[in-house]
């Protein structure tokens, strides 16, 4: 018995794993098809849409599924679904502000899903404006740190537009005005270094520091948060100090 237990636990976290995957697959399609419906099809000509074809490829999305969003998106095939942007912001617990980008095609579906996650996570939305105000839009060019040294990055893309380069967990952040970002990455490929993303994000002008507890509780809705199809990023001012992410990873 302890044998076929096992594998039923392994067999249920490799669906886990799995339903994550195809989520994060959707999320990273879905991306492409607005990026061609905005910019049109040409990644050569749309550099939003080049950067969310690279980062499709970079979570290892099949080239079919790329090439049919670029279609979608640009009105190639006579298909696709009109998204919408929304925001909302919230509290997660310990104060930790939250800002989540949705791209949904109903609103009504979106909002209910949020606040239920929000709710089942400890924290709770807030009026537009209450969290928004302590991030800033920032282009933010993500390199692995191993083979890398800040130094050798700062002096290949300063002259680009890089404000500042931060190390967070196994990659430096190249962070710039967003207009800027596609310099740093064109920067950064000409010198022929590898990047891992490269796109606009919502950078926290101040964050909010948490114990092991408040970490879990924070990740925990992160999670809950990511889990809706609807949520396409989840933006926080989370700071997890060094200790407490060993801990985590214990």
């Amino acid at each position: 018995m302890a044998g076929h237990s096992k594998w039923a636990t392994t067999k249920h976290k490799k669906a886990a794993l799995d339903a994550k995957r195809g989520k994060l697959f959707a999320k990273l399609v879905k991306n492409i098809e607005v990026a061609a419906r905005m910019g049109g099809p040409d990644p050569a000509g749309n550099p939003t849409l080049f950067d969310a074809i690279q980062k499709a490829k970079k979570n290892s999305v099949p080239n079919d599924n790329i090439d049919r969003a670029v279609k979608r998106g640009g009105g190639l095939d006579g298909s696709g679904v009109d998204y919408e942007t929304l925001w909302y912001e919230g509290y997660a617990p310990g104060g930790v502000a939250v800002l989540v980008e949705a791209l949904t095609d109903n609103k009504n579906r979106a909002v209910s899903e949020i606040r239920l996650a929000f709710n089942r996570g400890g924290g709770n939305m807030a009026d537009s404006g209450s969290v928004s105000y302590m991030f800033a839009r920032k282009g933010v060019v993500a390199v692995a740190v191993e083979g890398n040294t800040e130094d050798e990055l700062l002096e290949i893309v300063l002259d680009a537009g890089a404000e500042e380069i931060n190390e967070e967990g196994d990659v430096f952040e190249i962070i710039s005005d967003p207009g800027d970002y596609v310099a740093v990455r064109t920067a950064l490929q000409e010198a022929g270094k590898d990047y891992e993303s490269a796109e606009v994000q919502f950078v926290p002008s101040m964050k909010t520091e948490v114990d092991l507890d408040g970490a879990k509780k924070v990740l925990g809705l992160i999670d809950a948060l990511e889990d809706s199809d609807d949520v396409q990023n989840v933006f926080t001012n989370l700071d997890i100090p060094d200790d407490v992410a060993a801990q985590l990873n214990d």
